[in-house]
């Protein structure tokens, strides 16, 4: 007897209210896939089995689709493995607008049965942090349901945990988090997912010794607040932020006095997360100054707990730069009969050089090699992905997620089955090609193979250098040393000058590349084309233009020549505004909005702080009374030396002062005496 999937299919057996929301799915994916019809579907069967946990089979029984799974997660994932083969919903249909067309049905041979395999991670997750793109973009005017499709796509990649969300939203996530079938972890500034002690009592200083039983009070309340969810305890001890605690607290300055409170106080959060349970599941991060007193044996750890290693946000597992200190001291599990684990970023924020809005820059190679070595070493107990907004990470949350459910995978397969699912056949072999030759333009700013420039290199990077040209140009910035440890400002601007000129004409080629592909396209895998890796190299090339024009401004700056320093940032600016406008052209259907709240990277603000230096350099060039320049482009030569009356006119603002020169630049390509 035939098994058929049609509009009027049941789905029976659902117990638990996580299994009845991903049932609720499924009954939503066979409606996206299946017309109306009068006629009866076969029915779908949940089944108690006693298989290993998270597993499930799925077989065609009696003209019935039968899922058997031991508990609730194998259920949801057989429940979503349902959903892929038969009706091809896949993992990001929702993140990479997948279009249906409806059919009458879908039939299923007597004999199909599907056996899942163990994962190869343990514990593996997302952490939605940065979260600032969906905490404002709403979907049907609901603000809950991009979050609920955060955490729907996870489970369709075989994730088991979740950071829902940093600070006030994840504790307001949790619940939802939770009640789709999650476990919930947290960030490693936040142990125990307590409140923060400054926000609690904002009028106390944050110190343990102080305060000891205001912290235990906090941390008693987490646990309290979340005995009744699935949850790996993190356990830990920083400041109120994302910074060592001893900032904070000026009696802690040896490196044995930190590490000697801080194993205190993950003793004592461990012994409550015990108490409550006893079979409760604890980790720590091991992430900077965290690491380096785990390394020299001033942070000590009790036996089970999951140590969790830190890559440096660029995809390396070595220490985080921190500042302009780069020790790059390895990340790597020590010691493979322990618990292990990472937290990977395939986003970063760090207000140097990394990426948000755009694509992780490294190559799949490398970021295989990385992750296979962390397997290699023991470190499979426990993953969590910086996640970021989702949307454009997803093809790096498709790889990782092969890795950790598959222990391993073929790159070029991959790259070839994710644009077919995704882009459609047509144009897919030109697609994959601009797909693998994304890293491939990414711009150098270092030696190290994970030295390459995210979107933020071009933002932060230049807004460094216009503010300390604007403090003082006599003085080189020192936030900089890190990229450039040059001993003036103009040669820190020279450096990045260099870098941006030859990344700016590298994009320049692959921006042609992906036009000539978009050409080609048409339908949606034209349109997902334009809003992914078109979208993300017209903003690299805008950008990496904008910050050499902002080079060139300030090194005619140095010269002296502010009238050109003027006219070159204007033209920066342009490049910076027409970036921030590429994201928010792409905001179409249910995207309306979702850059808006663009703040960490905020390329809008780039041209704000432009525009501020335009401001600056007209006060050098043409202040106190601002009526020289304005004379030279407005009034035509024979009026121009002529000073019986300085101005006829209203004083122009900046930006029509910019446009009459531009004007006049097209016109005859001259501009302060100098061709540009």
């Amino acid at each position: 007897m035939e098994t058929v999937l049609n509009y009027n299919t049941q789905i029976i057996g659902a117990q638990t209210a996580s299994v009845v929301h991903a049932a609720d799915n499924l009954r939503r994916d066979i409606r996206k896939v299946c017309c109306e019809t009068e006629l009866p579907g076969s029915r779908i069967l949940l089944e108690k089995s006693n298989g290993k946990k998270e597993c499930f089979r799925i077989l065609a029984r009696e003209g019935i689709l039968v899922i058997q799974a031991s508990d609730e997660l194998g259920f949801i994932y057989g429940i979503y493995e349902v959903s892929r083969t038969f009706l091809g919903v896949q993992a990001f249909w929702f993140w990479n607008d997948q279009k249906f067309e409806p059919g009458k049905e879908v039939r299923i041979p007597d004999d199909y049965q599907f056996r899942s395999k163990p994962f190869r991670v343990k514990y593996r997750g997302w952490f939605v942090n940065d979260e600032v793109l969906i905490h404002t973009w709403t979907v049907d005017r609901d603000k809950d349901k991009p979050w609920e499709m955060v955490f729907e796509a996870l489970l369709r990649c075989g994730g088991n945990m979740v950071i829902p969300g940093t600070d006030k939203n994840a504790r307001k996530y949790a619940g939802l988090a939770s009640e789709m079938g999650l476990m919930i972890t947290h960030h490693h500034a936040e142990p125990l997912g307590a409140e923060m002690f400054a926000r609690a009592y904002p009028d106390l200083t944050a110190s343990y010794d102080l305060y000891p039983e205001k912290f235990h009070g906090l941390w008693k309340e987490a646990l309290e607040r979340q005995k009744n969810k699935k949850v790996i305890w993190n356990l830990g001890f920083r400041g109120q932020g994302d910074k060592p605690f001893w900032e904070d607290d000026i009696r802690y300055r040896t490196e044995e006095a930190c590490g000697k409170l801080m194993s205190e106080l993950i003793k004592k959060q461990y012994d409550y997360v015990k108490e409550m349970d006893a079979d409760a599941v604890c980790c720590s991060n091991l992430y900077g100054e965290t690491m380096k007193l785990y390394k020299k044996g001033f942070l000590q750890l009790p036996d089970d707990v999951i140590k969790i290693w830190a890559d440096n946000g660029y995809g390396k597992m070595v220490s985080r730069r921190q500042g302009n200190e780069n020790p790059r001291v390895c990340a790597l599990p020590e010691k493979k009969e322990e618990a292990n684990g990472i937290y990977y970023h395939v986003s970063f924020y760090d207000l140097q050089a990394a990426n948000h809005i755009t694509m992780l820059p490294g190559r799949p190679e490398f970021v295989k090699r990385e992750l296979m070595e962390v397997l290699e070493k023991g470190g499979d107990d426990f993953w969590i992905i910086n996640c970021s907004n989702v949307k454009p990470h997803v093809y790096y949350l498709d790889f990782i997620a092969r890795l950790w459910q598959k222990g391993d995978i073929r790159i070029e397969r991959h790259r070839k089955e994710y644009v077919e699912k995704y882009y459609g056949s047509e144009g897919a072999g030109q697609i994959a090609e601009r797909l693998k030759e994304y890293p491939q333009y990414a711009a150098a700013y270092g030696k190290e193979e994970d030295e390459r420039a995210g979107e933020q290199f071009t933002n932060h990077v230049a807004r460094i250098l216009a503010a300390q040209y604007m403090k003082d140009h006599n003085k080189r910035s020192e936030e900089l040393l890190w990229a450039a440890a040059c001993e003036t400002l103009e040669g820190q601007v020279r450096w990045y000058h260099g870098v941006c000129g030859d990344a700016a004409a590298s994009y320049d080629e692959y921006l042609r590349k992906c036009m000539l592909t978009d050409a080609e396209l048409a339908g949606t895998g034209r349109e997902l084309f334009r809003d992914s890796i078109f979208l993300q190299a017209r903003v690299h090339r805008l950008c990496f233009q904008g910050a050499y024009l902002l080079c060139k401004s300030l090194l005619e700056g140095f010269e002296g020549n502010y009238q050109g320093a003027f006219y070159l940032a204007g033209k920066a600016r342009k490049e910076y505004l027409d970036a921030n406008n590429a994201l928010r052209e792409r905001e179409h259907g249910k995207w309306h909005g979702f850059y808006e709240n663009e703040c960490l990277t905020d390329i809008k603000q780039t041209a704000w702080v432009l525009q501020g230096l335009m401001s600056y350099l007209r006060t050098l060039g043409d202040g106190p009374h601002y009526y020289q320049w304005q004379r030279e482009y407005l009034y035509p030569e024979k009026d121009r030396r002529v000073m019986l009356i300085m101005n006829m006119e209203n004083h122009l603002c900046d930006d029509e002062l910019f446009a009459l020169m531009e004007a006049k630049l097209d016109e005859d390509g001259q501009l302060g005496g100098k061709r540009r």
